[in-house]
């Protein structure tokens, strides 16, 4: 490496820290210029590419929208699915008019053209055709082969005017809307097209591109619609020069940088959502760079003269910085040559994010998959809930995979599985839908699934359909007890809950299954007498020896209700655990025991209107009691909701009238203590002119005050003597006739008993 003398050194660095602070700012500065003139042309392009979007989606719109009504018209339906010939004037007339009617000024559409491949002929403008006799009936009948039964094409115009035209139209290409017809049955034989001409796109457009812009509409395949080269319409992306590679167009709106016969452009492209077309704006960037240069010009002039100043300051600074210097090497001996490298920092820029790859195939079949599954889901709860057609409910069990399944049973039944009740257990009401849907993975787990469908939730209920091949009843029965032992143990052991489960009637018919659901959930409601934790058969419901109910517990009810009345919570309680007792002693089915405990609900709220109760005071929830009581099924859960939702908030409710009482009295009270306190005043007298007992009215005021009347209205008495001691000029004497003392001695004694000195000397420090 060469040497240098420290002066030189010294020199160029000085040089370098002038002139490369003035170069950074020159170099930064045209680059924030020149990229802030991209981003504001490049959003631009932007809105214009939307707005053409606009415009020509409305147009493809109102096309598709008149087009609809064309082929789900009456008169097409007719065409399609009666014989039609070129002798059927009335029916060709009427096809015409529908035709013309869907033609519009606005929407540039040309020709609407209707095929029928099955019956051989075609009707365009021009009139009617035999089909296979056309010119391109091969191109048009290979549309079938399309994979959407609705897509936008881009066709040779010679397809649809060979005839009129002579293979000489005025515009090679149209745009048609291709439709597969019938439009709401599966099986396709026919066609229809909407032709637009690839050349309208311009007006549809309604804009007029910039010098140096070249404005291109591809559709989904690349294929060019429309140009500012008319020629270059019905050619490939690749063909223009711009777009080497169509992976450019990944995103839904972006722009890149292409290079096309030496020149550089950039490229603004917007994809639409109707039908996948691509708007692309290309504009030449040396059109763009004009303000970059001529800024970059005053900035190079600008820094120029910068470095020139500083230049020459760092020379002359340099010289005189050097002399001390060299004197300094001499002294110790000579300079030494430097090995110090004079470089550039330099910046290590290290990326190492790497992006998951996400298969976009196994993402779209798992997609597809959950869709599927809740439409099975969805099915199957209409199949419990609703008498669906026969016809639509094998159609749907082919839909969804259940047609073999069921071939192959031969009888089949329900199960019907609820929680018996979250009390004394960890979990919430909040968790009840996450505990449905566990119990329902378990029930996945424990039941084959060639023996069942695929279980599902309805209103807090998990429902199973189980079928076999067994034909003997025991052996059926035998299979359906061990499944729902096994869910009942599981859920106990995995989940810590009591479930019960019913069991529907056998059933050979799927239609059936709505009603056998029904005889699962009545099965359940017999859990009001047999507990928790139960199997129940609908079949071992005993229907023909139910017996009623004789003697209502009505004396254990007027019990319970003067207990609520005077607010005796512990003794409610007990009053009404016996009464519930009393109701649940006898054997009775379901509907019975809702008919007793909806009794004892109406005698709740009788008694409340009687008291002056109103509904909101005890429910303000907004929802009816009658409804929550309607759901329990549990006798210990329909005894905590009798007292939790009716009877507790009416004792809270008495014991607060009672209350209210006791402050009123306590008021009435204190107000003649205040009004009468230099009278002869005693709870006596208060008690006949309020008209209650003495001793009620001594006890009454010693609860609420703390006090007991005659210690309260002593110490009134002594608050009053204080106040005039210091406010006023009344004697002792006279303050102690007013306060009923028997003479002045027995109010000093009792004053200095309180305060500690007599009442002189307590007028008397006051004052001073």
């Amino acid at each position: 490496m060469q040497q240098f003398s420290y002066l030189t050194r010294l020199i160029m660095f000085g040089c370098l820290l002038c002139t490369l602070p003035a170069i950074c700012f020159g170099i930064f500065s045209y680059i924030q210029s020149s990229q802030e003139i991209q981003k504001q042309v490049n959003r631009s392009q932007i809105q214009v590419l939307t707005l053409m979007n606009s415009n020509v989606e409305q147009v493809l719109r109102t096309v598709n929208h008149a087009f609809d009504q064309l082929v789900n018209s009456t008169v097409v339906a007719t065409a399609l699915n009666e014989p039609f010939s070129g002798n059927d004037f009335l029916l060709y007339k009427n096809l015409r008019r529908e035709i013309s009617n869907t033609q519009s000024f606005f929407t540039k559409v040309e020709d609407i053209v209707i095929v029928n491949i099955e019956q051989n002929w075609m009707i365009k403008n021009s009139g009617y055709y035999t089909f296979d006799t056309y010119s391109h009936h091969i191109e048009i009948a290979n549309q079938m082969h399309l994979p959407n039964t609705i897509s936008w094409a881009l066709n040779p115009s010679v397809w649809f005017y060979s005839e009129e035209k002579a293979n000489a139209y005025e515009c090679p290409y149209v745009i048609s809307l291709m439709k597969k017809l019938p439009d709401q049955k599966l099986d396709k034989f026919g066609l229809a097209f909407a032709n637009l001409p690839a050349c309208s796109l311009g007006s549809i457009l309604n804009y007029t591109p910039i010098e140096s812009e070249t404005v291109i509409i591809m559709d989904g395949q690349e294929r060019i619609l429309f140009h500012t080269d008319p020629s270059m319409i019905g050619k490939y992306a690749s063909d223009t020069g711009f777009i080497s590679d169509t992976h450019v167009f990944t995103q839904p709106v972006g722009q890149f940088e292409t290079e096309f016969e030496g020149n550089k452009y950039t490229a603004t492209y917007l994809r639409s959502s109707l039908n996948n077309w691509i708007y692309l704006s290309i504009i030449s960037i040396d059109s763009l760079n004009q303000d970059s240069k001529k800024i970059g010009r005053y900035l190079f002039l600008f820094c120029l003269t910068i470095i020139t100043i500083f230049l020459v300051i760092a020379w002359l600074g340099s010289r005189q910085m050097y002399n001390p210097i060299q004197s300094l090497l001499k002294q110790i001996g000579g300079r030494s040559p430097s090995n110090v490298k004079l470089g550039i920092n330099e910046f290590e820029i290290i990326s190492n994010q790497i992006q998951n790859l996400f298969q976009s195939k196994s993402q779209l079949e798992q997609e597809a998959n959950r869709h599927l599954q809740q439409s099975s889901t969805f099915f199957l709860m209409n199949m419990f809930q609703k008498d669906i057609r026969r016809n639509e409910l094998y159609e749907k069990m082919e839909l969804f995979g259940f047609s073999e399944k069921l071939a192959e049973w031969q009888v089949m039944s329900i199960i019907a599985l609820q929680i018996d009740t979250l009390e004394g257990t960890r979990y919430t009401k909040d968790d009840l839908e996450l505990l449905i849907f566990a119990i329902n993975n378990i029930v996945e787990e424990i039941i084959p699934s060639e023996v069942r469908l695929p279980p599902i939730s309805i209103d807090q209920t998990q429902v199973t359909l189980i079928g076999g091949m067994l034909e003997a009843q025991p052996e059926f029965n035998s299979f359906i007890y061990s499944i729902t032992e096994t869910i009942q143990s599981t859920v106990e052991r995995v989940l810590d809950l009591q479930i019960s489960i019913g069991i529907s009637l056998h059933f050979h018919d799927i239609k059936k299954a709505s009603t056998a659901y029904n005889e699962g959930l009545e099965a359940l409601k017999h859990r009001i007498y047999l507990g928790e934790h139960v199997i129940i058969p609908y079949a071992n419901i005993n229907a023909d020896k139910q017996k009623q109910l004789t003697e209502y517990p009505s004396l254990a009810e007027t019990e319970l209700f003067d207990a609520i009345l005077i607010a005796y919570e512990e003794k409610s309680r007990e009053l009404l655990k016996t009464f519930m007792q009393l109701i649940f002693k006898q054997e009775m089915n379901p509907q019975e025991y809702q008919v007793s405990i909806f009794r004892f609900l109406n005698s709740l709220m009788v008694s409340m209107e009687q008291s002056g109760i109103s509904l909101n005071q005890l429910h303000s929830g907004g929802g009816s009691l009658y409804e929550e009581l309607n759901e329990l099924q549990i006798t210990h859960e329909i005894e905590e909701w009798f007292w939790i939702r009716v009877i507790k908030p009416l004792i809270r409710i008495f014991r607060d009238r009672l209350n209210s009482e006791y402050h009123n009295i306590s008021e009435k009270i204190l107000d003649k203590i205040r009004k009468y306190y230099d009278t002869e005043l005693t709870i006596e007298k208060c008690a006949t002119e309020l008209h209650y007992n003495a001793n009620y009215l001594s006890g009454v005021f010693r609860k609420e005050t703390g006090f007991t009347f005659s210690e309260y209205l002593a110490s009134y008495r002594h608050s009053m003597a204080k106040k005039w001691l210091t406010e006023s000029d009344i004697t002792i004497k006279e303050i102690s006739e007013k306060l009923q003392y028997m003479n002045s001695q027995n109010f000093i004694r009792a004053f200095r008993k309180q305060e500690g000195i007599t009442p002189g000397k307590f007028r008397e420090s006051h004052r001073k």
